[in-house]
């Protein structure tokens, strides 16, 4: 009853993001072919959109487009860059925007290359909306309890009255996991014993930690939780066992960016559908993934390259779902920075510290030991001569007053052996 109550509530206060969910389940009752259809229809009003509203696309596509967009061919036209959003951004949005209503977001840099990109609350909704279809194949329901680990700082709001208020009738509480000891690790392993969630969502490196903490002391977990979303970070095979082990539930593989978000979902068979509703993905070259939005027309992206690897997956999945499939490759993957204090600060910590700046091509932390950090740079241009100061003002502050900080300029940052730009490296891991 306290759920159904909850639920009424929030509906009230988000009635877009309810009204867009109630479509996304609509277009789960398609068939695969009516699905493709639909695919290939959203396709092609979103290019003729692009080049009929934006700046940007209407200077890429000059002369590519079919006379009859019906007939288009998405793989004559060129890969969208983060080179080139980053250098094209203004001219990305579409000239029906109201520019007063939108907000900046950044990407967590994953691959060493951070992009800004701009949204508006209808985008946002339809991201929560997606997300909610994705968290009810898992059996949650609307007014059920999420509990989130989160590892960007910049996304955790002040806890106000106003937003308890708010969390609690959207039955979600989220914690900033961004440093954390085992003093933490304890405090979040008896929230969840009595908070009793039906889902736990966040990053799969912070999660594994939690579920490893229960697991040494022997900690009972509710029956409530059904399922661990995983989201954000690579998902190891180890990682997975252990939090099944530690909660007892299915662990689920969620797929996205923060410029495209709601992309793929593991079903219960262990198989990653792509969201042909909202996404059209392709497989380039070396299996690079290009990533098409069907719904953002407010700064369109087209055949983007997000940095990550897949291919598309033939066949059917005896999970019942027209949504087809996909496989991964190796996506984002980095590491906790320690301090001397026993703290891990997550990843997502560090690109912060450099939102707002301009100018930079890459970047990448290093720890190479347990008080030195060293951020490498590729600029365009010069950098202010007090960046280092501040960035190391900042590091003293909030993650280790003993930890040395140093920037060096250079035009090489080294690839992984999977070929992966990575941003935060610890040799000490």
């Amino acid at each position: 009853m306290i759920d159904y109550i909850k639920y009424r509530l929030h509906k009230n206060r988000r009635p877009l993001r309810y009204q867009l969910l109630q479509k996304l389940l609509l277009n789960q009752s398609l068939s695969s072919t009516q699905l493709l259809d639909k695919q290939q229809q959203d396709l092609a009003d979103m290019v003729v959109f692009a080049v009929g509203h934006t700046e940007y696309y209407k200077n890429a596509y000059r002369g590519l487009l079919p006379d009859d967009p019906a007939q288009l061919d998405i793989t004559r036209l060129p890969v969208l860059s983060k080179e080139a959003v980053i250098a094209n951004r203004e001219q990305m949005v579409a000239d029906t925007v109201d520019k007063a209503t939108m907000r900046l977001g950044y990407t967590g840099g994953s691959t060493g290359q951070p992009v800004s990109f701009y949204y508006d609350d209808y985008k946002m909704e339809l991201m929560r909306a997606g997300m909610s279809r994705s968290y009810m194949w898992s059996g949650w329901r609307p007014g059920q309890k999420i509990l989130n680990f989160w590892g960007a700082k910049q996304d955790i709001k002040p806890n106000s009255l106003v937003k308890r208020y708010h969390d609690y009738i959207a039955a979600e509480q989220t914690i900033g996991a961004y440093e954390y000891g085992d003093d933490e690790l304890a405090r979040w392993a008896h929230l969840i014993q009595t908070w009793r969630p039906v889902l736990i969502q966040g990053y799969a490196s912070i999660i594994a930690d939690v579920a490893r903490y229960v697991i040494d002391h022997k900690l009972a977990m509710p029956t409530s939780i059904r399922a661990v979303y995983s989201t954000a970070e690579v998902l190891y095979d180890e990682q997975r066992a252990v939090m099944a082990q530690a909660f007892n539930c299915r662990v689920t593989n969620q797929y996205g960016c923060r410029e495209i978000p709601n992309i793929g979902l593991e079903c219960c068979h262990g198989n990653m559908h792509i969201f042909t509703d909202m996404v059209q993905l392709e497989s380039g070259e070396d299996d690079q993934l290009l990533i098409t939005s069907l719904t953002n027309f407010l700064m369109p992206m087209i055949r983007y390259a997000n940095g990550d690897t897949g291919r598309l997956k033939p066949g059917q999945c005896a999970c019942g779902s027209p949504f087809p499939m996909m496989e991964m490759g190796m996506c984002r993957s980095n590491d906790f920075i320690k301090t001397k204090g026993g703290k891990k600060i997550a990843p997502s910590y560090f690109n912060r510290l450099l939102d707002g700046i301009s100018g930079i091509r890459q970047y990448q932390f290093i720890q190479t030991e347990i008080d030195k950090l060293i951020l490498h740079l590729n600029v365009t241009g010069e950098i202010d001569k007090g960046l280092q100061q501040a960035i190391q003002n900042q590091i003293h502050g909030e993650v280790d007053p003993g930890m040395q900080f140093e920037i060096i300029l250079t035009d090489d940052i080294k690839r992984t052996v999977s070929g992966k730009y990575r941003f935060v490296i610890s040799h000490l891991n």
